[in-house]
């Protein structure tokens, strides 16, 4: 198959990525991409030889540079809100959610979202375990993994309603979570014995 590197297939995946976020996954298929690259459907299939495969490329693509983008907010000394943000925003939860409805159709595309989902849910646990406990908050009482699923769940759902121009109680939802999450993110650190 074509080169990882090229530019002609990051193109083939900005496409796809792009057709997926304004019209759904629908849209997506490989004489549309190619029509949209000006290029013949057979370049499309030199890259990817299936429509599945261009669809994990784009996922593989997305997943590592959400990866690179959660190592920065796990990096933060305001780890929740950080997390808050991060999964919170727009594109990311459109985009998501078209990877989840392809996913009902697609075993491949299914496996592909969930190791990745995996994998970013087993460094948001062990970030905010260190946190906790270095806030003297007892990870039994308020679970890591538990607290990174309320986090995600709850932002992306808002994300989608507000995307849908649904948003009542989201002021009053938002408002319970910010002060939820600046009680544990404002308590001092202690220092490491």
């Amino acid at each position: 198959m074509g080169s990882a590197t090229s530019k002609t297939r990051f193109l083939l995946l900005d496409i796809a990525e792009r057709l997926m976020l304004e019209e759904g996954y629908a849209a997506v298929g490989v004489r549309r991409v190619a029509r949209e690259a000006g290029v013949n459907p057979a370049l499309v299939h030199y890259y990817f030889r299936t429509l599945d495969d261009l669809f994990l490329a784009v996922i593989r693509r997305r997943s590592e540079q959400e990866l690179e983008a959660q190592a920065r907010a796990l990096d933060s000394d305001r780890l929740l809100h950080s997390l808050w943000t991060y999964n919170s925003h727009p594109a990311g939860t459109r985009l998501n959610v078209e990877f989840i409805a392809l996913s009902n159709h697609r075993k491949a595309v299914r496996a592909e979202l969930v190791s990745y989902a995996e994998r970013a849910r087993e460094l948001q646990m062990e970030a905010l375990t260190r946190y906790l406990k270095a806030r003297g908050i007892d990870v039994e009482t308020l679970p890591p993994l538990a607290l990174t699923v309320l986090i995600s769940t709850v932002s992306r759902a808002l994300a989608m309603e507000d995307a849908m121009e649904l948003t009542a109680g989201h002021t009053e939802a938002l408002a319970l979570v910010e002060r939820y999450l600046r009680t544990i993110d404002d308590a001092p650190a202690r220092e490491a014995d």
